[in-house]
């Protein structure tokens, strides 16, 4: 029985990879990923004087030998900040158009036809699409990681949990992709929805101020409300860049009522596709 579901889920996994890959999303990603690694490297100066780190320079910024450690960790957390908020754009657009195609007439009966649970086809979808971009965003971080260790000596371990942090976060947000998918099978629904939270997430994120706006406790109530259920992807951002910089995290509260956010959003997909007719 395990075997079976193993080999049902590498299936499904597969199949998604051959999608993405006759899409072009692979190369695509590949191709931004590799864009990166190479941009940070001609704006990354390391100056080596009798086998000795002299200077690092980025974006203009130098440092000489007391304070390398903590430039190299502001250039960490500039990839991780590009990778958290285009690279978060790119990974939702490109995979916003993976899950829904699964509805197509003629694709999805075929799919149901197939001795697979319908929980297993959607959650297998949904693997699928998180391990082909958790490859694109590990693969710029683990060599620019590589890069900056050997040229510097510094091997910070913040950078590396920080990638899982993004990928965490678009996790949630895939969950909202599969839940609009499997209401509306659309591409384009589900990306508009998607996008409207991640800027009604900017929004939230300056609900102090917009409370002293509000001229009834009713509507500053609904803003607090709203903050605390939808996912906080600014306050998650800020988390992120203080385990790159080795900063103490003063609360997980955003972390974890995000993840429940996205628990629900899956939940409630995987119970609208089993009992949605075909």
């Amino acid at each position: 029985m395990a075997n079976r579901v193993v080999v049902q889920t590498s299936a499904l996994i597969v199949d998604t990879f051959r999608e993405a890959s006759a899409r072009k999303i692979i190369w695509g990603f590949f191709g931004c990923s590799t864009a990166l690694i190479l941009f940070v490297l001609l704006i990354v100066k390391i100056d080596i004087v009798a086998g000795t780190l002299a200077t690092v320079t980025f974006f203009g910024n130098t440092g000489r030998t007391q304070d390398v450690n903590q430039l190299v960790r502001q250039a960490h957390a500039g990839v991780a900040a590009v990778l958290y908020g285009f690279g978060m754009l790119l990974a939702v657009l490109a995979s916003a158009g993976l899950i829904p195609t699964i509805f197509e007439p003629g694709r999805i009966e075929l799919l149901l036809s197939k001795p697979v649970e319908r929980y297993h086809i959607l959650l297998g979808r949904y693997a699928g699409n998180l391990l082909l971009i958790a490859l694109n965003i590990f693969y710029p971080v683990l060599a620019l990681w590589i890069i900056f260790g050997w040229k510097t000596g510094i091997w910070t371990p913040g950078f590396l949990w920080g990638s899982i942090l993004t990928l965490f976060m678009f996790a949630v947000y895939l969950s909202v992709v599969l839940l609009i998918g499997v209401l509306w099978e659309s591409a384009v629904v589900a990306t508009m929805v998607t996008f409207g939270l991640m800027i009604i997430s900017v929004i939230l994120y300056n609900r102090v101020g917009i409370a002293k706006l509000l001229s009834s406790e009713l509507s500053r109530n609904i803003v607090r409300s709203l903050y605390y259920a939808l996912p906080k992807a600014v306050d998650i951002g800020q988390i992120l860049r203080q385990i790159v910089m080795g900063q103490p995290i003063e609360s997980w509260m955003p972390v974890w009522s995000t993840a429940l956010f996205g628990l629900v959003c899956l939940a409630g997909g995987v119970y609208v596709f089993q009992r949605k007719n075909y």
